[in-house]
C-alpha cells in the first residue's frame, strides 16, 4: 500500500491549557490508483490526517508509511515529499516568484532536481493543467486570472512528479464553471496514473471525482466506503453535520412518492438514466 497509517493519534499543544486530540486511533490503507474523498465537518480531524501522509505532522502515538518508509525516518522525508505533493486550500495565496516559471521550478529546485531538467518539468506541468508554457511562464504569477492562479500553483507541485497528489478544498473559491474544470482536470491526472485524496465538504464533489469516502467524525473514521453505500446513510452522516449530494436528496423523494430508484444515482447524468429508464425509456433530453 502507497500510505499505511496504523493506529495514529495527534495531540496538538500536549500539556498546556489548550491540548486538544484531533486525531484518536485511526487506521487507514490506501492503494495505488485510487480517487479517495475524506469529509467532515470543522474539527473532524481530516486537514490534520492529511498532513500525516508526507511527513508534515508526525503522529504523537501510532505509525504512517508512505511506500514502506516511515514519516518518522527524517533522514527520507524528502524522498516522501518527492512522491506525495500536498495542495493546501487556495494555493494561489502562495504564490510568491517574479515569474511563473521560478514560482512552479521553485518545488522541484528545492528537493535537487537537475536545473537542465527544469524547463521540461516545468512546461509538462503547465501543460497538465492547461497553462500555455510560452505565452505566460515570463509573466508575473499575480496578472493571472483567479483560475489560472490556482492552476498554476497546483502545476508547482506536479513539477515534483508526485505518484500521489493530495488536495485540501481544491475548487474552493471558484465559480461553477471553474469547479467543473478543476474536477475535470483531477480526473486527466488520475487517468495518468496519479493517485488523488482530496478533502471536501461539497457532496457534489465527493459524487463527481470519488471512488471511496472517507468520512471523519471526533478525530476517528467513521465510515470508510464507495460512494454509494456512504450517501445510502444520509441519516448518519446528517447526524454528524454533513449532506448528500443534491441527486440523492432527489432520489430519495422520488422513492417515497412512486419510483424504484438505485441509490447510486447521485450525478445528474446517473439520475437523469435511472429516471428515464424508471418511465419506460422515453425521448432524450433536450
Amino acid at each position: 500500500m502507497p500510505i499505511e497509517v496504523r493506529n495514529v493519534s495527534y495531540t496538538y499543544m500536549p500539556g498546556t491549557p489548550y491540548e486538544t486530540k484531533a486525531l484518536d486511533g485511526v487506521n487507514l490503507s490506501i492503494r495505488d490508483g485510487e480517487r479517495l474523498a475524506i469529509v467532515g465537518h470543522t474539527g473532524s480531524g481530516k486537514s490534520t490526517l492529511v498532513q500525516h501522509f508526507n511527513g508534515l505532522l508526525l503522529p504523537s502515538e501510532g505509525d504512517v508509511t508512505v511506500n514502506g518508509i516511515s514519516t518518522r525516518e527524517k533522514s527520507r522525508l524528502r524522498e516522501i515529499r518527492r512522491d506525495v505533493g500536498m495542495v493546501f486550500q487556495y494555493p494561489e495565496h502562495q504564490l510568491f516568484e517574479e515569474t511563473v516559471y521560478k514560482d512552479i521550478a521553485f518545488g522541484p529546485r528545492n528537493l535537487g532536481s537537475p536545473e537542465e531538467e527544469l524547463p521540461e518539468r516545468i512546461r509538462h506541468a503547465m501543460e497538465r493543467m492547461e497553462l500555455d508554457f510560452d505565452r505566460i511562464k515570463d509573466r508575473s504569477p499575480f496578472e493571472l486570472s483567479g483560475g489560472q492562479q490556482r492552476r498554476a500553483a497546483i502545476a508547482g507541485v506536479l513539477a515534483m512528479n508526485p505518484g500521489i497528489l493530495i488536495l485540501d478544498e481544491p475548487a474552493a473559491g471558484l465559480d461553477p464553471s471553474g469547479k467543473q474544470h478543476m474536477n475535470e482536470l483531477l480526473l486527466s491526472l488520475h487517468a495518468e496514473g496519479i493517485t488523488i485524496i482530496f478533502i471536501t465538504h461539497n457532496m457534489e464533489e465527493v459524487a463527481e471525482i470519488a471512488d471511496r469516502v472517507v468520512v471523519m467524525n471526533k478525530g476517528q473514521v467513521y465510515i470508510d466506503d464507495t460512494p454509494d453505500q456512504v450517501f445510502a446513510r444520509e441519516d448518519d452522516l446528517t447526524e454528524i453535520g454533513l449532506g448528500v449530494p443534491v441527486m440523492t436528496r432527489l432520489v430519495s423523494l422520488l422513492n417515497k412518492e412512486c419510483f424504484a430508484l438505485p441509490t447510486g444515482a447521485y450525478t445528474v447524468e446517473r439520475a437523469y438514466e435511472a429516471i428515464k429508464g424508471e418511465l419506460g425509456g422515453g425521448t432524450d433530453a433536450s
